[in-house]
């Protein structure tokens, strides 16, 4: 095993689901860093060292970069030890890298429409994003409004790359709603997605629900309607390993309708429908869910996840009570796909 020395440093903004799912991970596992606004006085630094204009931008301490926080969580659990977020347990392991993927494609849909599609919400995230971008100037409250109505000007424009078009937004609305509630059983009797600590899934899943409750119509959906949630919220904030991982019999009551009802319905279905999209060098993808039109631009990136997800289940794919949940739950076919006809 590699040890890597402390001496991280994590450049990103706390309105991005990403940076917040990597900086959770950071400290669950204890390893120290240091905290960069990417704000304008630290833009060269951000701009020198970044191969794409995402978020988060982590620094290793050998001077290393990275930026999927998939791909950064993944490095760093290798790398150095600790209390693991991957179950032993075959099936579970393989559930916490769906609800990883899930919270990682699926559930950005559902925070980001409401964030930019609600005029209150827009306004709120646009003065969060100038208050950051003019960290240190000494006239960011002149500033400040200005900046924010340009935030909002950039972003709206953005909706139709997650899928918040008009078409799509009552079936995310939804989506989200159902969400909710099935997170509110699931979290009734657990601190973390599968028991007393948490796993690789839930930093997927907590980054966009808790940029969801940052903003003002999600925030006041989820605290209405889901104390337990906003507990699991609070909770990931500063996570840490309060037991173990329960038994697959004990989660699967709380588990399953989320894996019958948002993965194999929506989630798996536009990945797959997506990925074929991409094969045929289609620009848009369009698919019925739900006995609906669902359609949004056609992603690269999630073509490729789609794949790695599909190679992580071949690993277990000898996995008798996995293979049962999945087929009972509808979820199956999308993650063993029928070979192309010669």
């Amino acid at each position: 095993m590699t040890s890597v020395q402390s001496g991280f440093r994590l450049l990103g903004l706390e309105a991005s689901p990403y940076t917040m799912k990597v900086k959770s991970y950071l400290l669950y596992k204890g390893l120290p860093f240091e905290w960069i606004t990417r704000s304008m006085a630290n833009e060269p630094l951000f701009q020198k060292h970044a191969k794409v204009q995402l978020i988060p931008l982590l620094f290793f301490p050998n001077g290393e970069t990275m930026q999927d926080s998939t791909l950064i969580i993944e490095r760093l659990e290798r790398e150095t030890g600790g209390t693991s977020i991957h179950p032993e347990d075959k099936a579970l392991w393989f559930l916490s890298c769906l609800f990883e993927e899930f919270g990682d494609e699926w559930c950005n849909k559902l925070m980001f429409f409401q964030r930019w599609f609600y005029p209150a919400d827009a306004k709120a995230t646009g003065a969060r994003l100038a208050h950051d971008r003019l960290d240190g100037k000494w006239y960011r409250p002149i500033a400040k409004p200005i900046i924010a109505h340009l935030m909002v000007r950039r972003m709206v424009p953005r909706l139709v790359y997650s899928g918040g078009n008009d078409t799509n937004i009552p079936q995310l609305k939804q989506s989200f709603e159902n969400l909710v509630a099935m997170l509110e059983a699931h979290f009734k009797a657990r601190s973390y997605l599968l028991g007393g600590r948490p796993c690789f899934g839930d930093f997927g899943l907590w980054c966009n629900m808790y940029e969801a409750w940052t903003d003002p119509t999600a925030k006041a959906y989820i605290e209405a309607h889901a104390p337990n949630l906003v507990r699991y919220i609070k909770r990931m904030l500063t996570p840490s390993a309060e037991g173990g991982f329960e038994m697959p019999e004990a989660l699967l009551p709380t588990l399953t309708p989320i894996l019958r009802q948002e993965m194999a319905t929506r989630f798996l279905p536009w990945m797959q429908a997506n990925h074929a999209a991409f094969a045929a060098g289609q620009k848009e993808t369009r698919l019925a869910m739900n006995g609906q039109t669902f359609q949004q631009k056609t992603f690269k990136y999630q073509a490729n996840t789609l794949d790695e997800l599909r190679r992580k289940f071949q690993t277990v794919a000898d996995e008798p009570s996995l293979i049962r949940l999945l087929q009972e739950t509808g979820c199956l076919p999308f993650l063993t796909p029928k070979p192309a006809a010669a």
